[in-house]
């Protein structure tokens, strides 16, 4: 039995067509990752599996469960942490995580609290309001929160975004923990890195629609070799080497370029080119490909 199953899902809002017929199956166990860029669809989709949202077509499961006609077993099956910081200003951290229970119908779990407090280091906030809690802590209890039912599925929406590595680290500790006990873990994130590290397979949405689907190995083997990034302290890249020449985001760098190498054997060519060019070369680095390289040549793809 898959752990999420998505069936061709539509979700339009006006003029604004969010998903255009996404299906996707997530294998019980997996750490999945759903990447794109901002508006690709991701919040809408995991506002759908997490029954927040309805779509206009198609169906989504959790652990065999309709997130439309059986909520509330699809809805006890699955922690969602979301992007936003939401919480109630009247209770403490201990407060808020049992009153989270008892929406479960969970009694007793102040074991399973502390636990969850020790593990994303608030035991010593477990009394405090949370009113007067910082953002980054205020964001481990929504965290927290997720997990008080111990769900087969966690669904993180932008966990770590914009908050300290300490935290960042502190969650990835306990989630790699519970993904190795068998909970189903997918995430969203910009941090691609974490992503790579984190993710057995990866979907990439782009103006709702799937537009990869494969293992973390599969999607890195999409672009061979690596690239060399080269710094120029005079001359220009001759015109025999612009067509490997890849596009750079943001700001470019005063004389920097990368090349696109598909094996080290091109580098020694490469090089003669330049001195032939009477380029010289002030810095130069070869790095091997990686999620960001994948992620940013499929959103070009087709542009």
């Amino acid at each position: 039995m898959a752990a999420i199953k998505i069936t061709n899902v539509e979700k339009r809002y006006q003029s604004l067509q969010a998903l255009g017929g996404v299906s996707l199956t997530i294998e019980e166990g997996e750490f999945f990752g759903l990447l794109g860029p901002n508006g690709a669809g991701k919040t809408t989709l995991i506002s759908i599996i997490a029954g927040l949202n309805r779509a206009d077509s198609g169906t989504v499961t959790v652990q065999g469960h309709d997130v439309v006609t059986d909520y509330r077993a699809a809805r006890k099956n699955i922690g969602v942490v979301p992007q936003e910081l939401v919480f109630d200003p009247f209770f403490t951290v201990r407060e808020t995580l049992r009153m989270q229970s008892g929406y479960f119908g969970i009694k007793n779990n102040d074991k399973w609290i502390g636990e969850i407090m020790e593990n994303l280091d608030l035991s010593n906030k477990a009394d405090v309001n949370m009113r007067a809690l910082s953002g980054g802590m205020k964001r481990r209890v929504l965290i927290a929160q997720a997990l008080v039912h111990k769900p087969p599925v966690i669904v993180l929406d932008e966990p770590t975004a914009g908050v300290d590595v300490e935290l960042r680290q502190t969650l990835w500790k306990f989630i790699a923990r519970l993904n190795k006990e068998g909970h189903t873990v997918v995430l969203t994130t910009h941090y691609l890195e974490e992503a790579q590290a984190l993710c057995n397979r990866v979907a990439m949405l782009k103006a709702g629609k799937v537009v990869a689907l494969d293992s973390m190995a599969g999607l890195i083997k999409r672009i061979s070799g690596a690239q060399m990034k080269l710094k120029l302290g005079q001359g220009s890249l001759p015109d025999s080497l612009r067509a490997l020449a890849i596009p750079q985001d943001g700001t470019p760098v005063a004389n920097q370029t990368v090349l696109r190498i598909t094996n080290y054997s091109e580098v020694e060519p490469i090089l003669a080119a330049l001195r032939m060019a009477g380029c010289v070369i002030e810095d130069l680095q070869l790095q091997q490909a990686d999620l960001e390289d994948v992620f940013l040549q499929i959103m070009e793809d087709g542009k």
